[in-house]
């Protein structure tokens, strides 16, 4: 009888398993097949590197190029993730050194809570207060990158803090005691040794990080402007997220413009899967040294 329900479960892991890489395999098939069609009428290097978004030729021949979208994606989640990052190593410095674990676990409970807001609530929060505060300062509306970036990464907080925190409690564990034995402070002990040694696990952490980060598309939306410019700070932009779901509605089945989305949706797929193999190899070169 255990035996039975043990090939039982392993069937049932392998095929859920199984399940899951078909469910991938298929989501790329769509997107690569309704993407194709794009580039018979425009070039890869012309959709790609091209700045001029007009689905619609009023003036002339309709236009197809994403490289505003795709530098303000890679340039609001690069700018999120590094301010989550530096609030997360720190919150999770204070729950590694100064709480106890009734403390700590309580404390997780009201940090989980963000992640169960759903995105058009941080969108509405960013346009009553960040871009309020931004409009005061001499930002025109105060829509920009920056307001998207940090209102982004507010959303990032819970997945990081609990993840560096974690990693920072195993290296508190195993290095804490040394570092009292030989006479360091806690906080030194903590900014020269602790940290460095779990910078493997946190840089395992960002790559969901920067999946929901690149993928998020209601809040950012709400805050960004919107518009088809090279992003800077304090200037509007425009995402792949934000610009297929704005698109994807009024976009003909069968059009340019319908597959010209779907295009988009490739570079941004293929923009994770550079992102997060790159981290994976900084994170195994790291686990080497």
């Amino acid at each position: 009888m255990r035996y039975l329900q043990d090939r039982i479960f392993s069937f049932l892991i392998c095929a859920f398993t199984a399940l899951s890489f078909v469910s991938l395999l298929f989501v790329i098939y769509f997107i690569v097949r309704e993407a194709m069609p794009l580039f018979s009428e425009v070039s890869p290097g012309e959709f790609i590197f091209g700045d001029r978004w007009m689905p619609i030729g009023y003036t002339g021949e309709p236009s197809f190029g994403i490289f505003n979208f795709i530098a303000a994606t890679a340039a609001v989640s690069f700018l999120a993730i590094i301010i989550a990052l530096f609030i997360s190593i720190g919150a999770a410095s204070f729950l590694c050194l100064c709480t106890g674990e009734g403390t700590r676990e309580g404390i997780y409970s009201v940090i989980d809570l963000l992640a169960g807001i759903p995105s058009v609530v941080y969108g509405f929060i960013g346009i009553v207060v960040l871009l309020r505060i931004f409009f005061r300062v001499g930002v025109h509306t105060g829509s920009c990158v920056l307001a998207a970036s940090i209102l982004l990464s507010i959303m990032l907080l819970p997945v990081l803090i609990s993840s560096c925190c974690e990693s920072m409690l195993r290296a508190r564990d195993e290095y804490l005691l040394p570092i009292k034995a030989l006479g360091v402070s806690e906080w030194y002990g903590l900014a020269t040794v602790i940290i460095p040694a779990s910078w493997k696990n946190i840089l395992l952490a960002v790559i969901p990080a920067v999946g929901r980060a690149m993928g998020e598309t209601m809040a950012v939306m709400m805050v960004i402007g919107n518009a088809n410019l090279f992003p800077s700070l304090l200037g509007k932009s425009e995402t792949i997220p934000a610009v297929i779901a704005l698109e994807m509605g009024t976009a003909v089945s069968g059009s340019t413009h319908y597959h010209a989305l779907y295009g988009a949706g490739l570079v941004l797929m293929v923009m994770l899967f550079v992102i997060n193999t790159a981290i994976s190899i900084l994170r195994r070169r790291l686990s080497r040294i």
